[in-house]
């Protein structure tokens, strides 16, 4: 059955189911969390009766915490929240930071990470040819192409790309191309949550498997852990699947690495197609059960040479998740004869591009943001559901703005997650005061990860906010095509017609016990 087929009758007919042994994992986890807390505060109140001492030890501490934190090249929403910590606990709070803020707490699982991502790097293809014919012809842009290929992200060209405005739509189209697979599907997701959306991908790939097809099916501990079963990857593996689970919750809780999530999202069939964009497996995702009024996702199918760099990506995320074998990336590039018969079509110039926290203090997503703010001429129309932006990127904005620039924001109306969308709103004051204009998308959650000017843009698992630009491995692909921009930015101003936009008047005017909460939530903005 397609999802399309009596889709008025699927409608409603979606489940979102919680497991209790999901709530236990995390709890036992927050339990963990609460006990080194409370060690570290016992510690310092037993520290008390040598008040003299401890004083002049944490005013030391207090002046070295102070240097390493002006020296670090982590951004001042970072240093801000730590160096509040530490002024609330002046006791726990330079323990705190001895034990999860300094860069060397991390490192060694940041090292196993980054290693298996650099070794993706050798199988990237460079092509000069595309290289030069891109910068004869656009020389403005190819700062930006310099930019991405100085950071592993090569420019591709000799693609098609398709643009699905809803999550339904992309999944339709995924599921038409996996009943075609012939030798192997690669699938990254952030949320795994079972339903009807779940059965239909389910039963799809068990009769691939059962063709002989490979499949490779990798999710984060954290998007899965209340929305499947815990013997859910064992049950896949017994049907013989693939499974692989990044960074489970329990496995570093004295580093804090646990905050550190895979957001992407990747399909990979056969070399040929891909998928990325906000979806997950989810019913919500495509509006089978209402959670938040109707959930409105986008994403893009690439067909052509740019699917290596989705299968690189997938295959970097999938050594990483785990010790073991290290695969032979050339076993799945396309057959020689699809991908000749995909070359001779020409088509759409793309960067793939992702990050993470292990390629800290390097962020380029960040930058190439900043960058299609800066290079805008005419337009600059984003979607996010979550807003939290730090100074540089509000002063982009703003200055893009002030430069005649037309910026449109986009973000939901009824939100997901409460506190978010409060701290959300606060930071639309400076923007609409420097003339950018924001609109709530009035129908529900807008999911959406996009951001275009008039001639580029990005499509991908990229929330314009802290988590996504530090804290979780993101993906995206920046693209290059007229009629592919063309077509996102009318889809984008359908949107906005539905919205309802934000007046600077009404933002200065909210409540003041809202004003008041939104500058405590300020604080812990870089955890939110």
């Amino acid at each position: 059955m397609h999802l399309r087929e009596n889709w008025e009758e699927l409608k409603g007919k979606g489940r979102v189911t919680n497991y209790l042994s999901g709530f236990l994992r995390a709890a036992l986890v927050a339990v963990l969390v609460l006990v080194q807390f409370g060690l570290v505060t016992a510690l310092a109140v037993w520290l008390r009766g040598y008040t003299v001492y401890l004083y002049t030890i944490l005013e030391l501490l207090s002046i070295i915490v102070m240097i390493g934190l002006i020296n670090d090249s982590r951004s001042p929403s970072y240093k801000l929240a730590w160096i509040c910590i530490i002024l609330v606990l002046p006791l726990s709070g330079h323990i705190m930071y001895i034990l999860w803020g300094t860069e060397n707490s991390r490192k060694r699982i940041e090292r196993k990470v980054l290693s298996r991502i650099q070794r993706g790097y050798q199988f990237l293809e460079y092509d000069s040819g595309v290289r030069e014919e891109f910068t004869a012809g656009h020389p403005e842009l190819a700062r930006m192409t310099r930019f991405l290929e100085s950071h592993h992200f090569p420019l591709y060209h000799n693609n098609q790309i398709r643009y699905y405005p809803m999550g339904e739509d992309t999944f339709e189209a995924i599921f038409e191309d996996i009943k075609a697979a012939k030798r192997f599907i690669l699938m990254d997701f952030f949320i795994v949550g079972e339903g009807l959306l779940w059965d239909r991908m389910h039963a799809l790939l068990l009769e691939k498997q059962k063709q002989g097809v490979e499949i490779k099916f990798l999710y984060d501990d954290f998007g899965a852990m209340l929305r499947t079963p815990k013997d859910f990857r064992r049950r896949l593996e017994e049907e013989g699947i693939e499974v692989r689970v990044f960074n489970p919750i329990h496995k570093y809780t004295e580093k804090l690495y646990m905050n550190y999530r895979s957001h992407q999202k990747i399909v990979v069939i056969d070399g040929t197609v891909a998928y990325t964009g906000g979806m997950n497996l989810a019913d919500e995702y495509v509006n089978l059960v209402e959670r938040f009024g109707v959930w409105k996702d986008n994403a893009v199918r690439v067909e052509g040479d740019a699917v290596w760099g989705f299968t690189v990506t997938f295959i970097q995320m999938w050594e990483a998740a785990e010790q073991g074998p290290l695969l032979d990336y050339d076993r799945y590039r396309p057959e020689r004869s699809l991908r000749n018969q995909i070359i001779s079509k020409g088509g759409a110039y793309c960067h793939v591009i992702s990050d993470g926290p292990a390629n800290h203090p390097d962020n380029p997503i960040v930058d190439i943001y900043k960058q299609m703010i800066y290079y805008a001429k005419r337009h600059v129309y984003i979607t996010t559901p979550y807003l939290v932006i730090e100074d540089e990127m509000q002063n982009a904005l703003i200055t893009a703005a002030m430069s005649g620039i037309d910026v449109r924001i986009i973000t939901p109306a009824i939100p997901d997650k409460k506190h978010v969308k409060i701290l959300t709103n606060y930071h639309y004051g400076p923007l609409l005061a420097a003339g950018v204009r924001i609109y709530e998308y009035t129908p529900g959650f807008i999911h959406a990860k996009t951001i275009i000017n008039e001639e580029c843009g990005i499509v991908g698992t990229i929330n314009m906010d802290y988590r996504s630009f530090y804290l979780h491995y993101e993906c995206g692909v920046w693209m290059h095509d007229r009629n592919t921009i063309d077509t996102i930015a009318s889809d984008l101003l359908r949107t906005m017609e539905q919205s309802h936009e934000v007046t600077l008047r009404e933002w200065t005017n909210r409540p003041w016990y809202i004003k008041i909460y939104q500058r405590i939530l300020s604080v812990f903005a870089t955890q939110m």
